[in-house]
């Protein structure tokens, strides 16, 4: 679409100026063609896709929208920071910050080092309970140079005892004051969310401000607190509750570093916020500038100095997204959303090994998790423009709206009595359990196809196995997964073939050619294997079906052909399948109408179509295979 600069200038001067609503004709004509009869704006509505926090996605963007959006954002390393929080804006690339969850101290000191040799510029390890223990934090640093590499420390309730222990460090090292960087990780709030504990949050709030007093008065490079909003990610928090609790939580922090003292400058200044980095890249992208532009809000009404409320960014490849089933997958998934955390202009990136989601990561899976960082940086040269995403008109739209979204989450979980009081009466489990149960209906339906798992599995696959990872907190809010309810169906195949030597089974009759039947047929193979069910293919008709069903060694069958042939041979397909022992017949096609009635007259029991429940099926089918 020419669009007219403000200096004047028209692009492709040679050409008459288009209009938006020639565009939306030539997309009504399009389609017409499908069956199609919205006009005009309809027409354009047609082509828009639904976003969480009723957010639209729009097919088509022009200077008009871009212009509103990005009015006031500034310049990076200015208020309202949307740009950036650092003058160089991602100039400099970002942290390559490396988990670190093993409870074996040597292990860990030997990842460790391996990793700051290869490109690692800090480091988080996850302490206490069965984690690292806390007391085993100089042996698990022993080697490193506590004044060039970070260290973040992710301690839940025992983050007095893991600050006091690296601070002690620090100084049998005889460290310069200002030398070390990092953060103590105290997040009182955090285990909250994680863990339900019902203790009053006074103690540890107080004993946050204290370590903030004390990095002021002695370690100046390293923050006290960290606001992880981890916690709602992981509970199947959207993107806008995710932001609206890490602004309550700030919030809440800074009323009690104030509250014991600090100014406010010196509050903003002992926070960092951890944020989901998922591989949905631009809503990514349009979180991490949304949070920098809201926490500049809150900075600015709490009366601090405009330079006081650039945000400081922590992101890290989201748990959620990561499979258990062909977890090489993840590599792709983690890769753009490290790709989308950087352009976002996070000062942070962690990229999660690929192999997380299974146990403890081996060498290989931490090399590939470093690398995907440095070959962003170093090969991709993604850190050679300050702000990437700045001016495209889609992203500062979807920034502005988001950021609004999430202003009015803060606004209500503030009105509820901040976030310690919404954590304690259950408003924000059941706010982000109402948001998981939708987005779990689309993970049913396949609309939000998992690669891998809900689309193309692998049913001979040889798993990956590693070492149980320490578990995690539990007690507060649940930790969801997209695989979740087809990793279920899986176990249930599984212990199936463990138990029999065999996955179950279904029979795909295929009725006709094979340019009649290749499209179903392919599609039923898919969704069945989806759910651990072995498709066994073969040509049949009223006559051979009853052998087929014998020969396949199932009960279950379904029937894969064109609308055409499914109305002359599909009745009495479906009653010799069931004359035959079938328990349950299925059509891979979206029947209506009296075609629908008769063949269900005939015996057969459900229908497969794109945009069904592909859960509730598969479910049913093992149900009646008798997999327990």
């Amino acid at each position: 679409m020419t669009v007219l600069p403000d200096d004047g200038f028209v692009l492709a001067a040679e050409f008459p100026p288009a209009t938006r609503e020639q565009w939306q004709r030539l997309v009504q004509g399009v389609l017409a063609k499908a069956g199609g009869t919205a006009q005009g704006a309809a027409a354009e509505d047609a082509l828009a896709t639904a976003l969480e926090d009723g957010l639209v996605t729009r097919p088509l963007y022009t200077a008009d929208d871009g212009r509103a959006a990005a009015a006031g954002t500034g310049w990076p390393g200015f208020p309202p920071f949307v740009r950036g929080a650092r003058p160089e804006g991602t100039t400099t690339g970002w942290d390559v910050r490396q988990h670190h969850r093993d409870p074996d101290p040597r292990r860990t000191n030997e990842a460790v080092l391996a990793d700051l040799e290869n490109g690692v510029t800090s480091l988080w390890l996850t302490t206490g309970g069965a984690h690292l223990p806390v007391e085993a934090l100089p042996t698990a640093l022993d080697g490193v140079y506590l004044d060039l590499a970070p260290v973040v420390l992710d301690a839940g309730a025992e983050f007095e005892a893991a600050a006091g222990q690296l601070l002690r460090l620090y100084d049998e090292r005889a460290l310069a004051p200002g030398a070390p960087r990092g953060n103590l990780g105290a997040d009182p709030l955090g285990t909250l969310a994680r863990t339900g504990t019902d203790a009053d949050p006074t103690g540890p709030l107080a004993a946050a401000a204290a370590l903030a007093e004390r990095c002021l008065a002695t370690r100046p490079g390293v923050r006290a607190l960290t606001v992880d909003a981890l916690p709602y990610h992981e509970a199947g928090a959207s993107p806008a509750q995710e932001l609206g609790c890490s602004l309550a939580t700030g919030v809440a922090y800074l009323r009690a570093l104030t509250d014991a003292g600090l100014g406010v400058e010196q509050a903003l200044a002992q926070l960092e916020f951890r944020y989901a980095a998922t591989a949905d890249q631009f809503v990514t992208i349009a979180k991490l500038r949304a949070a920098r532009r809201l926490w500049a809000r809150v900075a600015e009404v709490s009366g601090a100095a405009p330079a006081a409320g650039a945000q400081r960014q922590h992101a890290v490849t989201s748990p959620v997204m990561m499979t258990r089933r062909d977890p090489w997958v993840n590599m792709l998934r983690t890769t753009v959303a490290c790709l989308a955390a950087g352009v976002g202009g996070a000062e942070a990136v962690t990229v999660l090994p690929f192999d997380q989601a299974l146990g403890l990561p081996d060498a290989f899976a931490r090399r590939i998790a470093r690398n995907t960082s440095s070959i962003l940086l170093e090969e991709s040269h993604l850190a050679r423009v300050a702000d990437p995403a700045g001016g495209s008109w889609y992203v500062e739209r979807l920034t502005d709206e988001l950021a609004h979204a999430a202003w009015a989450f803060f606004q209500e979980l503030e009105r509820a009595g901040g976030q310690a009081a919404a954590l304690r009466s259950g408003m924000v489990g059941e706010r982000l359990a109402a948001t998981w149960a939708e987005r779990s209906q689309r993970l049913a339906t396949r609309r939000e196809p998992v690669t891998g798992v809900s689309e193309f599995p692998h049913l001979a696959e040889q798993p990956v196995h590693r070492e149980p990872a320490p578990a995690a907190p539990a007690g507060g809010l649940p930790r969801v997964r997209r695989d979740e309810a087809y990793e279920a169906l899986r176990a249930r195949s599984d212990a199936h073939l463990a138990a029999t030597g065999a996955r179950p089974r279904v029979l795909l009759a295929t009725l006709g050619p094979a340019a009649a039947h290749t499209g179903r047929a392919t599609f039923a193979a898919n969704l069945f294997q989806a759910g651990g069910i072995e498709p066994v293919q073969a040509a049949v008709d009223a006559g051979t079906a009853a052998g087929a069903l014998a020969d396949s060694g199932t009960t279950v069958a379904c029937l894969c052909s064109s609308d055409a042939l499914y109305a002359e041979q599909a009745p009495a397909v479906a009653a010799a399948l069931k004359a035959a022992g079938a328990t349950r017949v299925h059509l891979a096609g979206k029947a209506s109408g009296a075609q629908r009635e008769s063949f269900e007259l005939a015996g057969v029991d459900a229908f497969v179509f794109a945009g069904g429940d592909a859960v509730a099926v598969l479910s049913s089918v093992l149900d009646h295979l008798g997999v327990a």
